[in-house]
Parts: structure tokens; sequence; C-alpha cells
């Protein structure tokens, strides 16, 4: 989408998703596009970082567990970075179910935490929510 595109289609939200499965991108891209909502993919922190400080999103979508990154690292680099990027809404979804992982999102930055696998309905729910797209 150009930025013409874009500023004529204001409530479009823009989502970053970040893991490294490509099915689990594949299905949130699938699920997220057909709603109405943008998205880029990353596959680790250092390359959402990159993508977070070239173009501007309504909200990340993070896994924890990745190569060369992790989604708590990414989201403590997040959180630290320039007062722009800093404050972008961060859904985490994994796998990890201990009281001990969702400390460690909530000491990250994260706003929300899902545990996988998780529906389209639960998904588009928080999409929604988190990235302020209207209903």
């Amino acid at each position: 989408m150009t930025d013409v595109e874009r500023a004529a289609a204001p409530s479009r939200r823009r989502i970053l998703v970040v893991d490294d499965s490509a099915l689990v991108r594949l299905y949130y891209r699938d699920t997220l596009q057909k709603a109405g909502f943008e998205v880029e993919q990353a596959i680790n922190g250092i390359e959402a970082m990159e993508k977070v400080l070239a173009q501007p999103f309504d909200l990340a979508i993070v896994d924890v567990n990745m190569p060369r990154m992790d989604g708590f690292s990414f989201l403590r680099t997040l959180r630290r970075s320039a007062a722009d990027v800093a404050t972008l809404p961060a859904l985490v979804i994994t796998t990890e179910a201990g009281e001990q992982d969702l400390d460690a999102a909530r000491a990250a930055g994260a706003n929300f935490y899902l545990i996988k696998p998780v529906s389209q309905q639960d998904l588009l729910r928080h999409a929604a929510v988190l990235s302020g797209a209207p209903p």
C-alpha cells in the first residue's frame, strides 16, 4: 500500500507479526488481512526493530522464543527506543504458559499475553482492541 492509499484509508491498522515460525506468521497474516489489517512480518527481534524504526505500526504481535533476538529482548529494546516507537502496543503470543513467563512479559513491556494456540476470534479481538481499530 502506498502512502497515498494509506492516507486515504486511515482506519486500516498496520500490524507487525514477529515469529520465527513461517506457519504461524502465515496463519496470523491471513487471519488479520481478511479482517482488513495491513500486515508486515519479521522472523526475529532484530528484523522487527529494523522494521519498527523504518515505518509506523499500530501493533506488534510477538513470539517469545526466536533466534538472534527473542521476544522479551525485542520488547525491552523497543521500550527504551525513541518516544515515537517506545509506546507501540505489543501483544505477546507464545507457548510459554508459566506465571514467571507472564511476569517476564509484563516486565519487558507487553500490553497483553496470550498462550498458543490462539483462535482466530481471540487474535482478531485482541488485535482490534490493542491497535485501536474501529469496531
